[in-house]
């Protein structure tokens, strides 16, 4: 029987994959450069093929290397799942959990969350990674997290999907603007124009267009890297936004002059879902994670809607 490769190899080969540096792949991997190297190195002696190109500037798969991490992947995830098999049927959310979520929820719904869920279960090991949506599902897919938090709609059809509750958006301005003095705002008299939005890659943004409907001028004077960037850019003046209720309900408008209000019914809303591989073994941990997340948000109300501080004319 020919020597089969190790696992250990194949995750080097991956990590490679995915950052095309060998310092970033060996630094991913816990180990030295020339440990990782050594490994794909004898990864294709063992394989007979070349995997890698290398020069002093650049590092690329070739074509059978690139076929080699495909099927790598699949193989390393069907690892992780026989791991996870074994230790979820000792006790339920136990021993290490990957969880991935996306920088518009991570900071606004896990800090309330974590805590009680630790409580509840003291033998979880959570290990959490934020990144954007795409990134994250490549890794679930790969084996390399176990669960997803993140917002749909998004193409999740290979995925085993658990909806946990509608994450409304709230209309966000300066508190001098017009339309904040409505105690509730129509959709349909939001200027596209006046919209504040993330930069691409977020679904965020993808999702605040689809919320206000098909309309024209959908070309956002400015952009943000964050939700926090955004928020002074609407202070500064610069425009409106809208964002997501739980950013309301973690405060991320405290201290600032905007003011938020909610759009009238029906409100546009996304909605907040964890994800796994069909054929994770981790599936009745998803499924109690989703029902401890639903039960938290159930029980937390509404953001408030304060009033509109008047200014007091100088004197």
């Amino acid at each position: 029987m020919p020597a089969l490769p190790s696992l250990r190899q194949l995750s080097y080969l991956v990590e490679l994959a995915e950052r095309l540096n060998f310092r970033e792949a060996a630094e991913a991997q816990f180990v030295t450069q020339s440990t990782l190297s050594a490994g794909i190195k004898e990864l294709e002696t063992q394989l007979g093929v070349q995997l890698v190109e290398r020069d002093r500037r650049t590092v690329r798969l070739t074509a059978v290397g690139e076929e080699v991490v495909m099927r790598a992947r699949g193989l390393l995830a069907a690892a992780f799942d026989l791991v996870d098999s074994a230790r979820s049927a000792v006790r339920p959310l136990s021993g290490p959990l990957r969880l991935g979520t996306i920088p518009t929820i991570a900071p606004f719904l896990l800090p309330a969350v974590l805590p009680p869920l630790r409580r509840a279960y003291p033998g979880l090991k959570l290990y959490l990674r934020e990144d954007l949506t795409e990134r994250i599902l490549e890794r679930l897919r790969a084996g390399s997290l176990d669960v997803a938090l993140i917002a749909l709609p998004y193409d999740t059809d290979d995925l085993h999907v658990q909806p946990l509750f509608k994450d409304e958006f709230w209309f966000v301005a300066p508190e001098n603007d017009p339309a904040a003095q409505a105690k509730e705002i129509a959709v349909r008299k939001v200027d596209p124009a006046d919209v504040l939005l993330l930069e691409d890659g977020h679904c965020l943004r993808s999702h605040a267009i689809a919320a206000c409907g098909p309309r024209r001028g959908w070309e956002p004077k400015l952009e943000a890297t964050s939700l926090y960037t955004l928020i002074q850019m609407v202070e500064g003046g610069m425009g409106v936004t809208l964002l997501p209720e739980i950013t309301l309900k973690a405060g991320i408008l405290k201290s600032t002059h905007l003011i938020a209000r909610p759009f009238a019914a029906p409100a546009p809303s996304r909605t907040l879902a964890l994800a796994a591989r069909p054929t994770s073994p981790r599936l009745g941990d998803v499924a109690l994670l989703a029902d401890f997340m639903i039960e938290h948000h159930s029980r937390a109300g509404r953001p408030g809607i304060p009033a509109v501080r008047r200014h007091q004319p100088r004197a």
